[in-house]
């Protein structure tokens, strides 16, 4: 062995993997719910998919493979809670929009937006100022935008309203806008890209909250935790979790920032209603 293949395998073998295995090892989670009063006819399958973060340390094809192993579940919705992409790192609009056509013409699909979006944290970070990038990339993907809004869809044979905000960090969270005309005569799905927002919607009716942003704290150090966790309330990084007789879900996410997990794979999350 040279010296050079040798202070290779010394140094690098040890940075392989959570810079390169680890986020492109994608971990597909079944998690089943349970909400009160709700007996369905069947179960109802929610695809969550969240942090996709499109950019040169997320190719498109670590998102399409995530959006195969999702769509392999067969969803009846299908939820993503926002960050499409990363500032402005390089990404391609039209092809990016075709990819998440992917999941519309499988299942209705519904999206809230993140802070990488576009919008005042984006800009303070000199990226987009406003979300028409993403606003486009899903409209293209004819993926439904529940920016302060909600909707009453019909899945597996059960009526559910499902109802987004904006997000938290770029003071976009309209609840009142978001959950006008919002009945709890069915069960409520609440998409909100950071689980923070829920103090922001604690007089609001809903019952399951989706949420991503945390990406499970991307780096779980031993005996320390989690080294990125940007939420106030650190009960809710990752995984399924009770707020009170509420729940949230709080997905680790597809994407990362600087192109590094560890102990914290990537996650495909499926939810089973019911």
């Amino acid at each position: 062995m040279t010296r050079r293949k040798f202070l290779y395998s010394f140094f690098g073998a040890p940075l392989a993997y959570p810079c390169y295995w680890e986020p492109r090892w994608l971990d597909v989670t079944q998690r089943r719910v349970a909400l009160p009063g709700f007996r369905p006819p069947r179960p109802v399958r929610i695809l969550h998919l969240s942090d996709l973060h499109a950019s040169v340390f997320v190719p498109p094809s670590l998102i399409g493979h995530a959006i195969s192993l999702g769509l392999a579940a067969r969803p009846d919705l299908i939820c993503l809670t926002g960050d499409f992409i990363t500032l402005r790192e390089g990404f391609d609009s039209s092809a990016y929009a075709r990819l998440l056509r992917r999941l519309s013409a499988a299942a209705p699909a519904f999206a809230v937006l993140g802070n990488h979006d576009g919008g005042s944290w984006s800009r303070y970070h000199h990226s987009f100022p406003d979300h028409h990038v993403v606003d486009r990339i899903l409209d293209d993907a004819s993926i439904d935008l529940l920016h302060n809004r909600s909707v009453r869809v019909d899945a597996a044979g059960s009526r559910l309203t499902l109802a987004g905000v904006g997000d938290l960090w770029s003071h976009e969270v309209q609840p009142a806008r978001a959950f006008a005309g919002v009945t709890a005569d069915a069960p409520i799905v609440l998409l909100a890209h950071n689980p923070d927002t829920k103090d922001r919607l604690r007089t609001y009716p809903w019952h399951l909250m989706l949420s991503g942003h945390t990406h499970g704290g991307q780096v779980i150090v031993p005996f320390e935790g989690p080294r990125y966790a940007p939420v106030a309330d650190k009960r809710y990084v990752a995984g399924l979790r009770s707020w009170g007789a509420r729940q949230i879900h709080v997905t680790r996410g597809v994407g990362n920032l600087g192109g590094v997990r560890f102990r914290c794979r990537p996650e495909v999350s499926i939810l089973t209603i019911g």
